[in-house]
C-alpha cells in the first residue's frame, strides 16, 4: 500500500472517534455518558465526552479502556491528566476531551451547565 493510501486510512473524523469513545465507555459500564459538540462556542476542542464512574478503580478502568480502544481502532494516543483518587480524570485527544468523574466531583464542577451552549449529540443515562 502506498503512503498516500496509508495516510487516508488513518485520517480521522473526530465525531467517529468520539462515538467510539462513547461505545467503549458504555461497554465498560460508565454512567450518565454525554457527548457534547462544542465547536461553535470554543476552539479548545470539538467535542467533550463526560462520563461518571462509581469508584476510583472504575475511573481508572474507564480511562484505560478508552486509551487502549482508541489506540487499537484509530491509532492515536491521548494525554491523560488527573488521578482516579481525586475523582476526575481527563483523557485528551486534542479535538476530543474525555472527562471521567466520580459522581460527587461531577456535581461539584457541573461541566454540563458550564458548557450548556454546546449541542448535545447524545446522552446515555
Amino acid at each position: 500500500m502506498g503512503s498516500k493510501n496509508r495516510k487516508e486510512k488513518y485520517t480521522l473524523n473526530s465525531l467517529e472517534v468520539a462515538h467510539t469513545i462513547v461505545d467503549i465507555l458504555e461497554e465498560k459500564k460508565g454512567e450518565d455518558i454525554l457527548l457534547l459538540d462544542i465547536r461553535e462556542i470554543t476552539t479548545i476542542a470539538d467535542y467533550f465526552v463526560i462520563c461518571s464512574g462509581t469508584s476510583d478503580r472504575m475511573l481508572d478502568a474507564l480511562a484505560d479502556a478508552v486509551q487502549r480502544g482508541i489506540k487499537t481502532e484509530h491509532h492515536i494516543r491521548p494525554r491523560i491528566e488527573g488521578d482516579p483518587k481525586t475523582g476526575w480524570m481527563l483523557v485528551d485527544y486534542g479535538d476530543i476531551v474525555v472527562h471521567l468523574f466520580a459522581p460527587d466531583r461531577r456535581s461539584f464542577y457541573r461541566l454540563e451547565e458550564l458548557w450548556n451552549e454546546g449541542k448535545i449529540i447524545l446522552h446515555l443515562q
